[in-house]
């Protein structure tokens, strides 16, 4: 399928209904409102295609931005190609799983979400936090920064609640993270959760949740996920 052939299906496959679904949790026009399993269709037919990737990501259609991530080769992507899709991410489907996903996956991604974590800007913010999430289940124990991450979750601790709406919900599921997949700091990022207490987050209007973070923990180390993770990095 070429991306005119992709356009056209996505424009046959949308719904309103799924379009006031995306439009109350942040998408914006263009997009036709397709849900995420017929992509997920595409992806099957297409496999992994960088240039068609970084051609519907320019397309600036929400659908057609997340279809990218689902078919991009991060190896492929540059430094510039990330920053690129980081301008465009203006909202938190495409900044938390397409870019920070494609990101935790490529060769730029700690450079990137340490990056991004500093920019002031909403929803890179939010993807930087959610690539770190995703590299402290990926990396070898020895190649996490554990002191920065350890800096990071202070940070959490002491702003969360000040932080940008999106952003809340990204440095929650940070600290889920490592008090899941980081032996050495777990502990910390437990103790720093249940002082936090619950986040607040403005889903919408929907009926989305944020996690209360201690027992999400606690329920990821009792399934074994400190053993699991790290045996399997180390």
């Amino acid at each position: 399928m070429n991306l005119n052939e992709i356009m056209l299906a996505l424009e046959e496959n949308g719904s309103e209904q799924t379009k006031k679904i995306f439009k109350n949790h942040g998408a914006q026009e263009p997009f036709f409102g397709v849900k995420v399993a017929f992509l997920k269709t595409i992806q099957r037919k297409v496999k992994t295609n960088y240039k068609l990737s970084m051609e519907l990501y320019a397309t600036g259609n929400s659908d057609a931005m997340y279809l990218a991530g689902l078919i991009a080769d991060p190896k492929q992507m540059t430094k510039a190609d990330l920053q690129l899709w980081a301008e465009g991410a203006y909202w938190y489907m495409i900044s938390d799983y397409t870019l920070a996903q494609t990101a935790a996956n490529s060769n730029f991604g700690l450079e990137l979400a340490l990056e991004w974590m500093d920019s002031n800007v909403e929803f890179k913010e939010s993807a930087g936090w959610v690539c770190l999430s995703h590299l402290m289940k990926q990396l070898p124990l020895d190649g996490l920064p554990l002191d920065k991450i350890e800096d990071q979750v202070d940070f959490v601790h002491k702003g969360i609640h000040m932080a940008k709406n999106r952003v809340r919900y990204s440095m929650n599921g940070f600290l889920i993270a490592v008090g899941s997949y980081v032996p050495e700091l777990s502990k910390k990022a437990v103790e720093a959760a249940q002082e936090i207490g619950k986040v607040q987050v403005d889903m919408g209007g929907t009926a989305c949740k944020v996690p209360f973070a201690p027992d999400y923990i606690q329920k990821s180390v009792q399934k074994g996920s400190l053993e699991k993770y790290g045996k399997a990095r180390k």
